[in-house]
């Protein structure tokens, strides 16, 4: 005979912390492996503004703007250029830039890195959920 045990709050908080963190990574994988490979539509960034986040003794800023795609087809406004900063660009000035499909932003001809912390959260988020299904099996 098999005695049912209730699941404990640590691994239903451990499944739902690894079901959350599923659901904030793996929409974005796609994406980011593309602006890692700046794989997309090539067009231009025109920078509008620099929007600037004061954190304690730090200063985050990007600039905002309009994309345009090469062939003109593809047209964006209000976008950001990930990875710029204060001293990158200046109201009105151009650069190279590629839309990979991100809602609000644009990259650089480089690409990005952003596909690390995106990984290192699915990967966290899949073994929260294993291990949660592993104490919840035994």
């Amino acid at each position: 005979m098999r005695v049912k045990r209730r699941l404990s709050a640590f691994t239903l908080v451990l499944a739902g912390l690894g079901l959350l963190l599923l659901f904030w990574s793996v929409p974005e994988l796609g994406p980011t492996v593309r602006a890692a490979r700046a794989d997309g539509v090539n067009g231009v960034f025109t920078a509008r503004e620099l929007r600037c986040v004061q954190h304690p003794g730090h200063e985050s800023c990007v600039w905002a703007g309009d994309f345009a795609s090469g062939d003109g087809r593809v047209v964006r406004h209000d976008v950001e250029l990930y990875g710029s900063d204060r001293t990158t660009l200046a109201a009105g000035r151009t650069i190279q830039a590629v839309d990979t499909g991100r809602a609000s932003r644009v990259y650089g001809p480089d690409g990005s890195g952003e596909w690390l912390f995106t990984g290192l959260l699915t990967l966290a988020g899949a073994a929260l959920v294993v291990v949660a299904a592993r104490r919840a099996w035994r």
